[in-house]
C-alpha cells in the first residue's frame, strides 16, 4: 500500500549557487511541464513583500520593541494619507503577475497601497508608517521599501503595458502626523533588468530546493520498513496514520508501550510525504525523550536509504550560548550580523539531513550565529519539524511563520498525545503575580512617575483581592471576567508601550517588558473570556495571584487543529478515547483504533492488593502495610524495581518506613526538581546485572511515570500505589463543576481519567518488549471498583491478593517459570 504515484521527472536541475532563502516560503501547485506539455509544472505562489525581505535583508537581530497595537495604529495612519488623497486615487490594489521559467510558474502578489491613475506617469503609492524622530523620516528610504515598490512597479506596468512608471514612497510619523515623500520615475527596461537580477536569484535557491525534493521523494519511493518484520499492532497503525494523511483526516491510536509508535507514525507518513498527500510534518511531543525517539527513528530510516532533512526545534532558553546576557546585537556576537552570516550557516546546514539539537549548535558557533533562530531558519525548508506542542498551539510561541496566514498542507503527529489536555489548559490560560507588579513599581519609580503610579492602581486593585482571599480562609473563583482590573491594565499597557517604542536602554528595560508582555497576554486571554473560562484568586507563597483559567480547551484546540490538514493523536493511554477526542477538539468523524498489546499475557504477574486504603485520611496508618508490600515484592527476585506514589508527602512518608525495614536496600529517590544530569543519573542506576536489587521511588505522571524506556532487566517491576488522582484543590473542583454541568461527567474529566492516565503510564513501564517479564502490583481497594477496573486495558487479568502475607508464594510461582 506504501507505493508512491508517478512522481516527476528526475532530470536534474542544472547546477547552481546556493542563495538561502530562509524565511520565504513557496506554496507549490501543478499546471504545465518544464519540458514537455505532458508533465506538470509547479507553481510557487510569492508573497512580493516577503521576496523583497529576504533579498534585502541585512544587519542584527531585531531587539527593537514594537507596541502590540502598532498594527493597528498603521491601519489608522493610512487612512489619515488617503483621506489627503484626489479623487482620483485607488486604494488597495491587489496585483498578481505570472512568471514561466524555464522550470517554474512564479506567482507573484500582492496589494498596492494606491495608485495615482490620472497622473503622468501613472505613480504606485507605497505607505509606511513608523515612530522614529519626525527630522530622521527622509533618512528612512531603505532598499526593502523601495525594492517592495519596484517590484509592484514592474508588475502593474507588465500588467498595463506601461513604458514609463512612477513610484511614491510616503513615510507617516505616528505620533506627530509629519509627512515625508520621495518620488522615482522608472522605465520598464530598467525595472525588467532588476526584476530579472531579483528572480534569477531567487531561482537558485528555487532550484536547490526542487533538486533536493526530488531526491528526497525518490529516496522515500525505495525505502523499505527499517525492520525484518512490523510487530503485533504495529502494522495496523501504520495503514491508519498513511490513511489519515493521505485522506486529511483526525485520526487518535491507542496503542501499547513497546508497539513502536513513533515508527508507526513517522514512516507511513514520510510515505505519504512522497507521494503529494502533505507538505510538511510536524512531529510534536510534550517531552525530550519524545524528540529523542523521532530523531532516532528517522536515523533508522536513513539507514534504510532515507534522504530527509528534520530540524529539531529546542527551547530558546536551551539552546542560548550567551545565556548571562541580554538578547540585543550589542551584547550578543551571536545576534550582531546575523543576516550578514545567516546565509552561509543555511548553507552548511543543508549539507545535513538530520538536524539536531547539537548539530544546529555545533553550526550557530562556527557561523556565530543565534542558534535559536537558525533553527526556525531552517524550519522553512525542512520535511520534518521535531517540536513541543506549544510551538504548534500555544498562542504565546506558535511558529507564525507557517500558521499566522497561510497554513500549509500539514500533518501534526502527536506524541504522547494524553499529555495535551492540561498542556492545551495552560497554553490557553494565564496568570499576573503581585509580585512582579510590586517589583516593576520600586524600579521605575524615579525614572517612570506615570508609569510607577499606573502600577499602583493595580497592584492596590490586587491587594484588595489578597484581603478577600484571607478574609475567606482560602482561594476562591468568580465565573466572570475582572472586569474593573481590565482598565488599569490596559491604561498601564498603552503608556509602557509609548515608553518602549523609543527603544531606550535602562536598568528596568528587561523587566518591564517582561510585565508588559504578561499583561499583553492577560488582556488577549481576557478579550476571548467565555463560558469555559472562569477566574481564579489564588494565594501562593503568602500573595495573590489572578488567572484567567481555561477549564475546556476544546474550543481553541479546535481552531488550532484548523492550521493542518491531518493530525494523529497517539499514546499508550487514550482511555476513554470519546473523553480525548471531545476535549483535543477532534472533528466529529475523527477516526479511533485500539490495539491490543501483542505481548504475551504470562509474562506479565499483575497483581491487585484491594485491602489497602490510600485515601488522604487514611494514608499515615496504611503506612507500615505499604511498606511491607514492597519489601515483599521486592525480595522475591533481584532485580530494578521502581515504586510509584499519588505525591511528594506520600513518598516521603513510605520512603521513611521502608528504608527502616530495609536498611541495607539501594535506595533512589525522585526529588521534585530535578535537572536533566540529575535525571540521566537516575535512569542510570536502573542497569542491567546489578548486583542488589534496586528500588527507585518516584511519583505518578512525573518524569519517571512515563517516556522511559527500561527494557530488558533494566526494569524488574513496579509497585503502584493509589489510583493516581490529581490533589483536590481549587481548579480541579472547577473543571468537575464545569464539566458535571457540560458532560454530565465531572469527577471523570477532573480526577478519575486523569488519575488512571498516570497508572496506566506508570504500569507500561514494565514490559516493553517481547522477552520482558515482569510484575506490576497494584495497591488500593479502589482498584476493585467497576469505574476503575473498565478503563484497564483489555489483556489486563489481574490477581486479587488478600494480604501481603500471600505475596511470596505468588511471586515464587510466577519467578520460577
Amino acid at each position: 500500500m506504501y507505493e508512491a504515484h508517478p512522481c516527476l521527472s528526475t532530470t536534474p536541475l542544472p547546477p547552481c549557487r546556493f542563495i538561502a532563502f530562509s524565511r520565504l516560503i513557496p506554496y507549490y501547485r501543478n499546471v504545465t511541464d518544464e519540458k514537455t506539455p505532458e508533465t506538470p509544472k509547479k507553481v510557487l505562489k510569492l508573497p512580493i513583500r516577503n521576496l523583497v525581505e529576504q533579498m534585502y535583508r541585512s544587519g542584527s537581530l531585531g531587539v527593537d520593541f514594537a507596541s502590540a497595537d502598532r498594527a493597528v495604529a498603521g491601519t489608522a495612519g493610512h487612512r489619515k494619507i488617503r483621506k489627503l488623497r484626489p479623487d482620483d486615487y485607488t486604494p488597495e490594489v491587489p496585483i498578481v503577475h505570472r512568471v514561466e521559467t524555464t522550470y517554474f510558474i512564479l506567482e507573484l502578489s500582492g496589494r498596492i497601497d494606491g495608485i495615482f491613475t490620472s497622473s503622468e506617469p501613472v505613480t504606485l503609492e507605497e505607505l509606511k508608517t513608523t515612530t522614529l524622530n519626525p527630522d530622521l523620516l527622509a533618512a528612512e528610504d531603505n532598499p526593502v521599501h523601495w525594492g517592495q515598490l519596484k517590484m509592484y512597479a514592474y508588475c502593474y506596468a507588465v500588467e498595463e503595458g506601461l513604458d514609463t512608471i512612477a513610484g511614491q514612497l510616503t513615510y507617516y510619523h505616528l505620533d506627530s502626523g509629519a509627512v515625508h515623500e520621495s518620488r522615482q520615475v522608472f522605465t520598464l527596461a530598467e525595472l525588467t533588468v532588476w526584476f530579472e537580477d531579483i528572480i534569477g536569484r531567487y531561482l537558485v535557491w528555487a532550484n536547490t530546493i526542487e533538486t533536493w525534493r526530488r531526491t528526497r521523494d525518490e529516496s522515500i519511493q525505495s525505502m523499505a520498513f527499517p525492520f525484518t518484520t512490523y510487530r503485533a499492532g504495529q502494522r495496523q497503525m501504520a495503514v491508519d496514520v498513511y490513511l489519515a494523511v493521505k485522506q486529511r483526516e483526525h485520526l487518535l491510536v491507542q496503542a501499547p508501550t513497546g508497539i513502536g509508535k513513533t515508527m508507526a507514525s513517522l514512516f507511513p507518513a514520510v510515505k505519504a510525504l512522497s507521494e503529494g498527500h502533505t507538505e510538511k510534518i510536524f512531529y510534536l511531543t510534550a517531552r525530550n525523550t519524545g524528540k529523542i525517539a523521532a530523531e532516532e527513528a528517522l536515523a533508522r530510516l536513513r539507514e534504510k536509504g532515507l534522504r530527509l532533512k528534520a530540524v529539531t526545534i529546542t527551547a530558546k532558553e536551551k539552546t542560548c550560548l550567551e545565556p548571562d546576557i541580554c538578547c540585543q546585537p550589542e551584547l550578543c556576537e551571536y545576534a550582531d550580523g546575523y543576516y550578514g552570516r545567516i546565509d552561509e550557516a543555511v548553507k552548511a546546514a543543508f549539507e545535513l539531513d538530520d538536524l539536531t539539537h547539537n548539530s544546529i549548535i555545533e553550526i550557530a558557533r562556527r557561523f556565530r550565529v543565534c542558534p535559536f533562530e537558525l533553527s526556525l531558519d531552517l524550519s522553512l525548508w525542512a520535511d520534518c519539524i521535531i517540536c513541543d506542542y506549544n510551538y504548534a498551539f500555544d498562542p504565546r510561541v506558535y511558529l507564525k511563520r507557517f500558521f499566522q496566514v497561510n497554513t500549509g498542507d500539514y500533518t501534526f503527529l502527536i506524541d504522547e498525545a494524553h499529555n495535551l489536555v492540561d498542556r492545551a489548559r495552560d497554553m490557553f490560560s494565564t496568570e499576573l503575580d503581585r509580585r512582579d507588579i510590586a517589583g516593576l513599581r520600586q524600579s521605575v519609580k524615579t525614572h517612570l512617575p506615570k508609569t510607577y503610579r499606573q502600577l499602583g492602581r493595580i497592584n492596590r486593585w490586587m491587594n484588595q483581592v489578597k484581603k478577600e482571599c484571607k478574609a475567606r480562609g482560602e482561594s476562591y473563583a468568580e465565573h466572570t471576567r475582572p472586569d474593573t482590573l481590565l482598565p488599569l491594565l490596559q491604561t498601564f499597557f498603552d503608556e509602557a508601550a509609548q515608553w518602549l517604542a523609543k527603544n531606550q536602554p535602562a536598568p528596568f528595560r528587561s523587566a518591564l517588558l517582561d510585565v508588559y508582555f504578561e499583561i499583553h497576554r492577560f488582556l488577549a486571554v481576557a478579550e476571548q473570556f467565555n463560558e469555559s473560562y472562569t477566574t481564579c484568586f489564588d494565594i501562593e507563597n503568602g500573595d495573590i495571584k489572578i488567572k484567567l483559567f481555561c477549564l475546556d480547551p476544546s474550543e481553541k484546540m479546535k481552531e488550532n487543529l484548523g492550521r493542518a490538514q491531518s493530525a494523529v493523536f497517539f499514546s499508550a493511554t487514550l482511555t476513554p478515547t470519546d473523553y480525548f477526542q471531545r476535549l483535543f477538539g477532534c472533528r466529529e468523524d475523527s477516526r479511533q483504533r485500539i490495539l491490543a498489546s501483542p505481548f504475551p499475557p504470562e509474562n506479565l504477574c499483575l497483581l491487585l492488593m484491594p485491602s489497602i486504603s490510600t485515601f488522604y485520611n487514611d494514608r499515615s496508618a496504611t503506612v507500615p502495610a505499604v511498606a511491607e508490600i514492597i519489601a515483599e515484592t521486592v525480595s522475591r527476585k533481584q532485580g530494578n524495581y521502581l515504586v510509584f506514589f499519588p505525591s511528594y508527602a506520600y513518598l516521603q512518608m513510605v520512603h521513611e518506613a521502608f528504608t527502616a525495614r530495609q536498611p541495607d536496600a539501594d535506595i533512589i529517590v525522585q526529588n521534585s526538581s530535578m535537572s536533566e544530569d540529575e535525571r540521566g543519573q537516575f535512569l542510570a542506576h536502573f542497569a542491567p546485572g546489578n548486583p542488589r536489587t534496586l528500588v527507585g521511588f518516584a511519583v505518578m505522571g512525573g518524569i519517571f511515570g512515563e517516556g522511559i524506556d527500561l527494557t530488558g532487566d533494566r526494569l524488574t517491576g513496579a509497585v503502584i500505589i493509589g489510583v493516581g488522582l490529581p490533589a483536590i484543590c481549587l481548579e480541579r473542583e472547577l473543571i468537575r463543576e464545569y464539566f458535571n454541568r457540560a458532560d454530565n461527567a465531572g469527577f471523570e474529566f477532573a480526577y478519575l481519567y486523569p488519575g488512571m492516565t498516570r497508572v496506566l503510564q506508570a504500569a507500561g513501564r514494565v514490559i516493553r518488549t517481547e522477552e520482558d517479564r515482569g510484575v506490576v502490583m497494584l495497591v488500593d481497594r479502589r482498584f476493585n471498583e467497576s469505574r476503575y477496573r473498565n478503563l484497564f486495558p483489555k489483556e489486563w487479568r489481574p490477581l486479587r491478593v488478600p494480604a501481603p502475607a500471600a505475596l511470596p508464594a505468588i511471586l515464587h510461582e510466577f519467578w520460577k517459570m
